[in-house]
């Protein structure tokens, strides 16, 4: 009886399917050179991801060949672009060599790293003429505050640690400073969003600049009243209560970063915070307005070493104060210390709450509702700003009643969320 002859599967399936990705990212990324026009464009780009997926698929001495081929076509197209009188292609060429090596990637049985290469490679081709324009707009100022932000957490954060420092586990240096960074981080980012888009509205520059700084971003519009002798009091009205429901976001995402838990017991009234504030800003009118009136906010980077360290000192005294608070009095010693928290910075006594709950502390619910009263805090503050600085007592009527809307509602929110946890 003759041995059964072994099964021969004749189409290589796995092969084909790297090779096919390799080309999908490599047409992805030379779909925008096509676009523009290059020397090197969609058939380029195809080619030569392909040949780097076969070098993969070959082995590292073919990888390294493949890259080999890749850079010799690199300087050949730089020659004739030099030649023809138009440069270097430098944007291209730095393209060339990521999509190549994207391909390399795919033949050696990556999946999600070189598709996501491929679109960030094609996102930084696409997005020139807005990271050029972003780029020459950014002030000395700025600049440090991002190579500031690296320095903190790449450079100081490791050595910090990571055990805490006092018998009772208060201060815990490198959570603490963590804890800094992410805020840090949080407020940067959303300096720079503010710093695209904010610019193409009053309103808009309120939301924006409230995931920033609330409380700047309201002084700033109150301010903007007084300059105006109150014309733009209805558009400050709306950006007021814009930059509330910002706030909301913002203390919402911190929650879910730090102590997902907790925004369970926070989320029904910051919610409510963020619909309530939302709806009345938009379903008051806006004016027609003269271009000379919507010149920037003057919002600053919130990010310098002196804004740091003032954060992390409020930060760490909210958290040794609220567990001592918490020991002695309860839940409502949490609470106090929150609300008094948010009438100076929302974003400490959140993050303070939230880094509590996270350590088991307190429990979830509570820091949740510690963070709806710290946002409450600063939403009360905004009544007492715009009293000062707008000079305009039916503005100031107005964000008052509107306030004490948003306010009875996240309280409610919160009360019956406590409820809910009890029963």
């Amino acid at each position: 009886m003759t041995p059964l002859e072994p099964l021969i599967t004749w189409v290589p399936f796995e092969s084909l399917g790297r090779l096919t990705l390799a080309l999908g990212v490599g047409l992805f990324v030379g779909l925008e050179r096509e676009w523009r026009k290059k020397e090197a464009g969609l058939r380029t780009f195809g080619l030569l991801a392909l040949l780097g997926g076969m070098g993969g698929l070959l082995g590292s001495p073919y990888s390294l060949m493949t890259l080999a081929s890749s850079g010799l076509l690199v300087v050949l197209l730089n020659v004739h672009s030099m030649r023809a009188g138009e440069g270097t292609e430098l944007t291209t060429s730095a393209a060339l060599l990521v999509t190549s090596l994207s391909g390399v990637l795919c033949g050696l049985g990556h999946t999600i790293t070189p598709v996501a290469v491929g679109v960030v490679t094609a996102g930084l081709l696409s997005w020139k003429e807005s990271l050029a324009t972003f780029g020459q707009q950014l002030t000395a100022a700025e600049l440090r505050s991002a190579i500031l932000l690296a320095i903190l957490a790449f450079a100081i954060y490791p050595v910090l640690p990571a055990h805490p420092l006092d018998p009772w586990g208060l201060i815990a240096p490198r959570a603490a400073w963590l804890t800094v960074i992410l805020i840090a981080a949080i407020g940067l980012v959303n300096y720079v969003l503010w710093k695209i888009f904010g610019t193409r509205g009053i309103e808009l520059a309120g939301f924006l600049g409230g995931l920033v700084n609330s409380t700047v971003t309201v002084t700033a519009l109150a301010s903007r009243v007084g300059e105006t002798d109150g014309a733009l009091e209805q558009v400050a009205y709306r950006g007021v209560l814009l930059s509330v429901a910002a706030m909301a976001v913002r203390n919402a995402v911190i929650l879910a970063i730090l102590s997902p838990h907790s925004l369970t017991g926070a989320g029904p009234a910051l919610g409510l915070m963020l619909v309530s504030s939302t709806a009345m800003a938009l379903s008051a009118t806006r004016p027609r307005l003269p271009a000379s009136a919507e010149k920037p906010l003057a919002i600053q980077s919130p990010f310098s070493l002196w804004a740091t360290l003032k954060f992390g000192a409020i930060f760490l005294a909210l958290q040794v104060v609220g567990t001592g608070a918490q020991i002695l009095f309860g839940a409502w010693g949490l609470y106090a210390v929150s609300f008094l928290g948010g009438l100076v910075s929302s974003a400490s006594a959140v993050a303070a709450a939230a880094a509590l709950a996270s350590h088991d502390k307190v429990g979830p619910t509570v820091a949740g509702i510690g963070a709806v009263l710290a946002s409450i805090a600063s939403t009360g503050v905004n009544v007492g700003i715009v009293a000062r600085c707008a000079g305009s007592r039916t503005l100031t009527r107005r964000i008052g009643v509107a306030s004490a809307v948003v306010v009875l509602l996240a309280l409610a929110g919160a009360l019956a969320t406590a409820r809910f946890a009890r029963v």
